[in-house]
């Protein structure tokens, strides 16, 4: 359905090369957007009602469960691979960014609209004529794949799930391995990690190149547990991760505490475990600078780190500010009725960079997946802009959190109510915002139901040997 609902109006861009063959059909009409957009609303209820089913029990994993959860997911992804993005444009800016490379245009110094053609004319027109704030190595990702899909935009756009299959497969490997290790249910970390929608429609449907941050991200930490020194070479693969996108940098201050867990605040125990901090960093930024030097693209992207809050989308601090915006409006404060929304913004920052070291003092010590999951909730959500993509950050680490039962009821109902606003995004795009309200209505309606027949959402805890032993030291 949502293969289908991709390849109508609701989704495509204007100068598609779908275009010409919808019109052939009779498809290029209003009509076919509302049905589009209910063909997709309709894929992402029956992907929702899926997931939920296969929710594992209190059992312990097995071989057979994991082979089962990538036969789901193989069957989940592979429509999704021949349609155009979904839910987002994104993909299409990836491949015009690819393409000024290829016209040897630094993209952290031009933008996509400097290059008049099909390439520019994809980009949504908000990101058209703005700069890049992402990683030199997905820059360089980007080039390779036009190069890969001859210099055709359409399928650039569509070749960028590459590194996004990477990163889910990345993922799929390594996350409930991580979860074996640090004491946790590696099935129930597979399910709510691999197999969750946001990630089958975010990262493979939407080609976002978060998938690959997280999936080098998640193999830099479960390489961080196979040996005592392991954390030294994760920080090397961390600073890859942060090449993609710079938010992944994060884990390189947690690496040395997952195989050394700090004993005491004491000064000594305290100076050891900075110095750890530090090689760490110091091992992820000097990756990212070897990286940035082949790539020759250099450090641009730290002017455009403000491009993704630019467009207003629904974080609490974009929401917070509108709000007072519109009464400050009405009040006739005009002049400060402009600028508010960047004063929220700002105090957003600052309010995430608060809780960062609240977390790094109570967590990071002994439980840093902990520290992780929660500061990647943190900067998801106090910053400039949020999308569902963002919140994947630290969604796919909460199974690894000590006690996460607790947590995970709420996740779940944050997955399905992210999935329920880009259903209502994409009907509001479309014109048909009812639809996308009664898909919300009912996919709430459904949880409920769901969580009062089922139940418990206990992730269930097994012994799986001598990583047990340090189960609160690790998550």
């Amino acid at each position: 359905m949502l293969l289908v609902g991709a390849l109508t109006p609701a989704y495509l861009p204007a100068n598609s090369p779908w275009w010409p063959r919808l019109s052939r059909v009779g498809m290029s009409g209003v009509t076919w957007q509302v049905i589009g957009s209910a063909l997709a609303i309709t894929g992402v209820i029956v992907l929702v009602d899926a997931w939920l089913r296969l929710r594992p029990g209190l059992q312990a994993s097995t071989v057979d469960a994991r082979a089962k959860h990538w036969t789901v997911l193989a069957v989940w992804i592979l429509p999704l691979l021949a349609a155009p993005p979904i839910f987002s444009h994104d993909a299409y800016s990836y491949a015009a960014q690819g393409w000024l490379m290829e016209n040897d245009i630094n993209p952290y110094e031009g933008y996509p609209g400097l290059l008049p053609g099909v390439f520019a004319d994809q980009v949504a027109q908000e990101w058209r004529f703005t700069r890049t704030p992402y990683g030199p190595l997905s820059l360089q990702l980007q080039h390779d794949i036009v190069r890969l899909a001859g210099f055709h935009p359409y399928w650039s756009a569509v070749m960028m799930r590459i590194p996004a299959l990477v990163g889910v497969v990345l993922i799929g490997v390594f996350l409930p391995r991580l979860a074996r290790r640090t004491g946790h249910d590696a099935s129930f970390a597979a399910w709510f990690g691999a197999l969750n929608p946001l990630l089958v429609v975010d990262f493979v449907g939407g080609a976002h190149n978060d998938s690959f941050m997280m999936g080098l991200m998640v193999f830099g930490l479960w390489l961080a547990t196979t040996a005592s020194w392991a954390w030294i070479p994760a920080a090397v693969v961390i600073g890859a991760s942060a090449a993609v996108k710079q938010p992944a940098v994060m884990a390189a201050v947690a690496l040395p505490f997952i195989v050394h867990p700090m004993p005491s605040w004491r000064p000594r125990h305290v100076a050891t475990a900075l110095g750890r901090v530090v090689g760490s960093l110091a091992g992820a930024a000097g990756s990212f600078a070897l990286i940035t030097w082949r790539t020759g693209l250099g450090f641009g992207w730290y002017h455009a780190a403000d491009v993704p809050g630019r467009v207003m989308t629904v974080s609490p601090s974009t929401l917070i500010g509108l709000a007072i915006r519109s009464v400050l409006t009405w009040f006739g404060r005009y002049g400060a009725a402009t600028s508010v929304v960047g004063v929220t913004h700002t105090i957003g920052v600052g309010i995430g960079a608060v809780i960062l070291v609240w977390l790094a003092v109570r967590k990071l010590p002994r439980r840093p997946l902990a520290f992780l999951a929660w500061g990647f909730f943190a900067v998801a959500l106090t910053g400039p802009a949020l999308h569902s993509w963002y919140v994947l950050w630290g969604a796919l680490l909460l199974p690894l959190v000590a006690g996460a039962s607790r947590y995970l009821h709420g996740a779940v109902w944050v997955t399905v109510g992210l999935l329920a606003y880009d259903a209502i995004n994409l009907s509001w795009r479309n014109g048909v915002i009812a639809l996308g309200v009664a898909a919300a209505v009912f996919l709430a309606v459904y949880l409920t139901w769901y969580t009062r027949r089922n139940g418990s959402w206990h992730p269930g805890r097994h012994n799986h040997g001598h990583h047990q032993q340090h189960e609160g030291e690790t998550s």
